[in-house]
């Protein structure tokens, strides 16, 4: 039997609506979705880019937007257009249009601007939050509990996804740029699986928050995500795959994974940690509108702010395109002249 391509599996798993696969295509969406069949070819040349290449990519894909509003302009800092190529493998063309979309999202979105107040009724059950301690790399964490889930809004939990997405960014040490997602399966049950958010979801986080999952731990997870896990795995961008961890509180092995990533002293108990404190959605206010005060200020520094927060891009960067480095950016940057003056397509 001739193995399925992987837009083939991508396809069938879309059309599967049994309970159990309801879930699995979840766990897709949210996670990452499926290589297209060459989009995980190494390039023929196996070239990598080295610092002064990387630049000019940014350079370039700062020249095709043209233009940008004072807000626009603070976000397209070096390190977030770097963050942009990254995700679309150092494809000028590929990465102008992702960030253009971006842009066109966060003007009328307006993400900066949401305020604890406007979300404080999803938040109460604690189904996610910024936790008080980072990991020993000094990641914020959020800590992400579906099985309370409290609203039935997608507009108001994409809202609240959002807000907390932009606090636990603005919360970065520097020469971090990357969060930790710890998502916890306590009370999980069918009745939490909306498809509808779930795609939305996936869309926000990979569209407009891109190279900013460091670790996705799934806590507990029910027992059939693993084996689901293992075959849709290799149709994943493996960059991403890697970034999925499962531990159980009953596997010595896998709860080694917090140990190296966690001081046990800060984590909560309800990970295999010692603080027993657990959430409390008064105190957590607190904190949001503390925050909120700050964010003016966040936004003033702009450049300055965001490039303390930039990796060094001397670190050379193996190439993932769907074609050769000599072949790609040759045309896409005599195709991308005409993007600064297309406005945001989709």
């Amino acid at each position: 039997m001739q193995n399925p391509s992987p837009m083939a599996v991508s396809e069938s798993t879309l059309l599967i609506v049994d309970s159990d696969s309801m879930i699995s295509q979840n766990f897709v969406f949210f996670f990452g979705t499926t290589t297209t069949p060459d989009s995980n070819k190494s390039p023929s040349n196996g070239c990598e880019l080295i610092f002064d290449e990387k630049q000019e990519k940014i350079n370039v894909l700062r020249s095709l937007l043209g233009p940008l509003p004072d807000k626009s302009s603070i976000y397209c800092s070096d390190a977030s257009i770097s963050r942009y190529l990254r995700a679309r493998a150092w494809n000028v063309k590929k990465a102008t249009k992702m960030m253009k979309e971006t842009l066109k999202w966060r003007l009328e979105y307006k993400p900066e601007e949401i305020r604890w107040d406007e979300v404080a009724l999803e938040a109460e059950t604690g189904k996610i939050y910024r936790s008080n301690y980072a990991d020993k790399h000094g990641r914020p964490v959020l800590v992400m509990r579906p099985g309370c889930q409290n609203s039935k809004s997608v507009k108001a939990q994409i809202r609240y996804l959002v807000y907390c997405m932009e606090n636990a960014i603005m919360n970065l040490p520097q020469n971090q740029e990357e969060m930790i997602w710890l998502i916890d399966f306590h009370g999980f049950n069918l009745s939490n699986i909306s498809v509808k958010s779930t795609k939305e979801t996936a869309h926000v986080l990979q569209e407009h928050y891109p190279e900013r999952l460091g670790v996705a731990i799934l806590y507990n997870p029910p027992k059939f995500f693993e084996p689901f896990w293992t075959v849709v795995k290799p149709f994943l961008e493996p960059k991403t795959a890697n970034k999925v961890k499962f531990v159980y509180s009953d596997d010595p092995n896998t709860m080694k994974i917090m140990e190296d990533l966690f001081d046990k002293d800060k984590l909560e108990s309800g990970f295999g940690g010692k603080d027993n404190a657990g959430f409390d959605i008064n105190k957590y206010a607190e904190r949001m509108r503390e925050d909120d005060k700050r964010i003016q200020s966040f936004w003033a520094r702009g450049n300055a702010f965001e490039a303390a927060h930039q990796p060094s891009i001397t670190t050379a960067t193996r190439l993932n395109p769907a074609k050769s480095e000599s072949d790609s950016d040759v045309s896409d940057e005599k195709e991308d002249k005409s993007l600064s003056h297309e406005g945001d397509d989709k």
